[in-house]
């Protein structure tokens, strides 16, 4: 920019001007406390001056504090959620935005292996440098509020959360947690029996806590887990990629057993899924929490094993109405039954596809869950080229006593259903790939609509092929087919409608350092005590040597050893949990990072309360239900939360779970955390690569004719994201240096709707930048620097324009259309511009609502610009303008005149015409008489407003 040279003005608004009326105005808001938001109880409240009953929750996604700072893509949400909540402030509403960060996780432990600095030093410059760049912003933060997960009294909160869990349980009949003491009572008072039918007070004191143990919403379990031997922990499901390898490091994952911490989430299945109607929600989104979760009406049938009838295989269907077609079963590799069933040696006659190559099916069996164990359930699951081998064993199909092959194959997985499946060919098309690669039989139940060769069929139609001595389902169409079997295997005990799920128990540890310790000990048995409150928090011990004991990648059956067991003091530990002081041993693993975005939420509200982790009466404040507003099915929450569609499914499907436990036991109003969500786009770069497929830096790419050169030499434009990697970062820093942080955010938002992604153009920024110079001059003479003012009335039209634009930009706000709020804007400000010269002054009354309206866009800006105008209060609170109905009525209306269906011409009538004067008008229209040709018209339609038919 060539701005700020000795021809330019002296007050010339750019950006060195821009530059220090920011920080000024940075540092006002921040003296003044201009974005605290009153509570209505505790340290937050303010002193003699109630509340005000309209109030707004603005959240942004909690963020994690990346040591390479933010480039111009993070801040598009913010920026986003900062003019909502700027808005409503205006509108007299009280407004609680604030931001935390997401700070313990795996990121931050590997980057501080890597250099060597501890993880909390690392986490807290970084926070500390993202602070710095979104201030830079002017986002309006209550900064009282602004909490770290790695705050030790914030996870002392975390820590009371999961003992709030730990300590309940999900009482089937009322559909609910309740505390663990009041199951504990049940069995006391002999109102519940007991697995082995004794009485309570016959069970020893372990026996009766296997039991409650095994209520607890959190458990101890030997699952399969992914564990990565290079990182030295277990990995969620969601960290491994397609190809079996983790995202963090690409080390290879292997499935084994391992006993680790669970959440029960499957607990509150049918309620995660049927409250997302409650939601405001995109439709996307919602969609893909019910796909994670996978409810599934269907059947377990129960399959006898062939010369082992007391041995049963347990299979979920949800097409028991294809029993008679199933060739097969299949059993997950991990199913405990696959030892049992593996046989000594092959039956007579067995296929040689079926074995593997191997010369016995234990030997088959053994080679390939080895293998199995080297791959990520999403590649089996994606893998097309199905794979599997005979256990040597067959079940009995009870509809038509047909004796099935077992195999063993990774296409099934231990995580969904019984880890069993009937395979039926015909109507799978996985089966049918899988039957079709070891040549087993096909068979269709289920009449095609048309000639249908070669592949499974998966439509509507009557059953055929289905019928034998015990049932016959023929000529059923599929949901009558579907009763009729169920009701049959139910009466002959061979199995019982049911519903199943996709959703799995959540797996809650990792063996790594940088986490949350869990409140837990262990006693000399073995098993997990939980701490009081009063020991809380048990804080993370600092550790020189934070490192996890890493094993050779390839290493499936080393065994994890977390940082933490490095603590000797700290995890062999006495206590006196109310019969003495005891030795206890401390969990050395730590809760995954999803514990602490799991309820910050709540914590904003109350972050300074000592006492609970948020004040009742400020819960029900800020985010309990509101029947008035959103209707009697209103379930409470954040009124706004926004960001990226990424987190869709594991982050906002763990704070609902969390969230409805604390509503069961009475800690929150709310049934759920957040009850409008709106996903932002994304904004992304061109990037440059050289003719060695090296890239270079953007910014010295210049265009010519559509072609693009670096130093000389013609490189090829992509487009995707913005990284370093691709040398196309531009952060926010420089964009507030070269132009100022209002131009930014101008432009941020203009862009196009905040819910599309958009390519970034920095050569684009300085038409923002431009706009707020023109609106600058309209108030202050760039000369002079004095006011470019005048008292005297605008006329009629000038008033149209700025009411008409006070309407459109109020709906455009409240809609989060901010886009087109900008453009709406720019049209008033050229309107004045070319109205009011530099030989004329702005009228007062223009002027002032103009300012306003911007001051979400460009808070500094109007800020600035309102103080010159006279007001010594700032406008962060209002007021914002409203329009006056009498300008938005308009004098005349254009009637588009269509003559058999196609626009001929045009006429503008009065706005209070009638249809008849509207018709007349119409009818004398020259190009019209000119048509008629001295006829009359057949038929003459006058639609009120809107266009004027007339057919001949």
């Amino acid at each position: 920019m060539n701005e700020g040279t000795e021809t330019a003005p002296a007050h010339r608004y750019n950006a060195a001007l821009a530059g220090q009326i920011e920080l000024r105005w940075q540092g006002y808001w921040a003296d003044h406390g201009t974005y605290h938001a009153p509570n209505p109880a505790g340290p937050l409240a303010e002193e003699g001056r109630p509340v005000p009953s309209d109030k707004l929750f603005v959240q942004d996604m909690f963020p994690y504090p990346s040591g390479s700072g933010l480039h111009v893509g993070h801040p598009l949400g913010f920026i986003g959620s900062d003019v909502f909540a700027r808005y409503h402030r205006m509108t007299g509403r009280n407004v609680l935005h604030t931001m935390g960060f997401d700070s313990f996780g795996l990121p931050a432990e590997l980057y501080a292996v890597q250099t060597g600095t501890h993880p909390r030093a690392t986490t807290e410059e970084n926070i500390e440098r993202y602070l710095s760049q979104i201030r830079r912003l002017g986002l309006g933060h209550d900064e009282r509020r602004r909490i770290a997960t790695t705050d030790i009294e914030y996870y002392r909160w975390t820590q009371w959360i999961f003992l709030q869990i730990f300590n309940s349980y999900y009482d089937e009949n009322e559909g609910r947690a309740r505390p663990i003491v009041e199951l504990e009572r049940e069995y006391a008072q002999d109102k519940r029996r007991t697995p082995d039918g004794r009485n309570w007070c016959e069970l020893t004191r372990a026996e009766q806590r296997r039991i409650i143990d095994s209520h607890r919403l959190v458990y101890l379990s030997e699952a399969p887990v992914n564990w990565a031997p290079g990182l030295g922990t277990v990995v969620a499901n969601e960290e491994v990629t397609p190809d079996g390898r983790t995202e963090r490091g690409n080390f290879p994952v292997f499935r084994r057993n391992l006993k680790q911490w669970m959440m029960r989430i499957t607990a509150y299945a049918d309620r995660l899924v049927d409250d997302l109607e409650l939601l405001d929600w995109p439709e996307k989104v919602k969609t893909m929490q019910r796909n994670w979760i996978g409810r599934s009406q269907g059947a377990n049938l129960h399959f006898p094993v062939a010369d082992a009838e007391s041995t049963r295989i347990e299979v979920f269907t949800t097409r028991p109405d294809t029993l008679f077609g199933a060739t097969y079963v299949v059993l997950a590799p991990e199913h405990p039954l696959v030892p049992e069933l593996t046989a000594e040696t092959w039956p007579e006659g067995t296929d040689e596809r079926w074995t593997g190559g191997a010369g016995t099916p234990a030997e088959a069996v053994a080679e390939y869950r080895a293998a199995t164990a080297r791959k990520s359930e999403l590649d089996r699951q994606e893998n097309k080229d199905k794979t599997g081998v005979f256990t040597g064993s067959f079940v009995v199909n009870p509809v038509n006593d047909q004796r099935l092959p077992i195999f063993v194959a990774d296409y099934v997985l231990m995580g969904y259903g019984t880890g069993a499946i009937m395979a039926v060919p015909g109507q799978d098309q996985r089966d049918w790939d899988f039957a079709t690669g070891f040549g087993l039989e096909i068979i269709r139940t289920v009449r095609p609509a048309a000639d249908f060769e070669g592949e499974a069929y998966l439509g509507d139609g009557p059953a055929i092929n289905s019928a034998s001595e015990h049932l016959s389902l023929n000529g059923l169409e599929i949901e009558d087919a579907k009763k009729a079997i169920i009701a049959w295997l139910e009466e002959h005990g061979h199995g019982e409608g049911t519903v199943q799920y996709k959703l799995r128990d959540w797996l809650f540890a990792r063996q790594r350092y940088w986490g949350e310790p869990f409140p837990i000990v262990y006693d000399e048995d073995g098993a997990p005590i939980p701490l009081p409150e009063s020991q809380l928090p048990v804080e993370l011990p600092y550790l020189d040597d934070y490192s996890p004991q890493t094993f050779d990648p390839q290493d499936a059956d080393s065994e994890p050893s977390p940082p933490l067991s490095k603590a000797a003091d700290w995890v062999e530990v006495t206590l006196d949990l109310g019969d003495g002081p005891k030795k206890y041993r401390r969990d050395t693993n730590v809760m995954p990072q999803w514990a602490g975005s799991c309820w910050y939420q709540l914590r904003y509200i109350d972050p300074t309360n000592d006492e609970a982790f948020v004040d009742p009466e400020n819960e029900r404040y800020w985010v309990g239900p509101r029947p008035a507003e959103h209707g009697a099915d209103d379930p409470g929450g954040t009124d706004l939360y926004v960001g990226g569609v990424e987190h869709a499914v594991l982050h906002l499907l763990y704070a609902r779970f969390w969230h409805k436990v604390l509503y069961d036991l009475g800690h929150v109003s709310a049934k759920e955390p957040y009850r409008r969500l709106y996903n932002q786009g994304y904004i992304q770069a061109y990037a440059y690569t050289d003719s060695r497929g090296f890239y270079v830096p953007a910014h010295e790419v210049e265009e010519k004719d559509g072609r693009f050169f670096a130093g000389g030499e013609e490189v090829t434009q992509e487009y995707g994201k913005m990284g370093k990697s691709l040398k196309n970062v531009v952060t926010p820093d420089e964009m507030a240096e070269n132009y100022g942080a209002d131009t930014f955010r101008f432009y941020e938002m203009a862009m196009g709707p905040l819910e599309m992604s958009r390519p970034w153009a920095t050569k684009d920024v300085v038409g923002a930048h431009r706009f707020l110079q023109r609106l600058w001059r309209l108030v202050i003479d760039e000369e002079t620097g004095e006011l470019r003012i005048t008292e005297d009335e605008p006329t009629p039209e000038d008033r149209r324009q700025l009411h008409k634009t006070i309407a459109g930009v109020r709906e455009d706000y409240a809609e989060m259309r901010f886009n087109t709020a900008g453009a709406k804007l720019i049209e008033l400000n050229n309107h004045l511009t070319k109205v009011y010269s530099s030989a004329a002054d702005t009228p007062r009354e223009l002027a002032e609502p103009l300012v306003l309206m911007l001051a979400p866009l460009c808070p500094h800006l109007a800020e600035e610009l309102w103080q010159r105008l006279g007001h010594v209060d700032s406008l962060v609170h209002g007021p914002f303008p409203v329009a006056d109905e009498r300008y938005l009525v308009e004098d005349t209306v254009e009637y588009p005149i269509q003559v058999n269906g196609k626009v001929r011409s045009r006429v503008t009538v009065p706005a209070d015409a009638g249809s008849e004067d509207v018709r007349a008008a119409a009818l004398a229209e020259e190009k019209i008489v000119a048509l008629l040709d001295g006829g009359e018209p057949r038929k003459v339609i006058v639609v009120p407003g809107r266009l004027v038919n007339v057919v001949l």
